[in-house]
């Protein structure tokens, strides 16, 4: 399945992951909160352990040549028939500018819209970075 439509759309309030993100292997269940005017920044906070969250992103306007190649095996838990369904977001970490942001292009979380299922993919190396720049150098 092609990620070059892959878009946020205006709400998912509960997001839950068919397998825990690594580091977090005890949650499941995140709020998906915008952050922003524009819909591309939110955040994803645990419903189950307070203070747990993380920055993410709808890569398109930031990377628009973002356009990853999902496995169908990858997303098969999450019942996407087309990638109108879906949701495409990428992890930030945070730095203490912009230009120190970096996004986790090498591993999108890829959600279902109408239903909120959830799965971290990990593309094949070498096509995308763990640490893109948001603003180049």
């Amino acid at each position: 399945m092609s990620a070059s439509a892959l878009e946020a759309p205006p709400a998912v309030p509960e997001v839950r992951f068919v397998a825990p993100l690594p580091g977090l292997e005890q949650l499941t269940r995140f709020a998906l909160v915008r952050l922003d005017e524009t819909g591309t920044l939110y955040s994803l906070q645990s419903l189950e352990a307070e203070g747990v969250r993380l920055v993410v992103l709808a890569p398109g306007a930031w990377f628009p040549d973002y356009a990853p190649e999902v496995e169908e095996d990858d997303v098969d838990g999450l019942g996407l028939e087309t990638a109108d369904d879906a949701l495409l977001l990428v992890v930030l970490t945070p730095g203490e500018s912009l230009a120190a942001t970096t996004a986790n292009l090498l591993a999108p979380i890829v959600v279902h819209a109408g239903t909120g299922l959830a799965a971290q993919v990990l593309l094949p190396r070498g096509q995308h970075p763990l640490r893109a720049p948001l603003v180049a150098a």
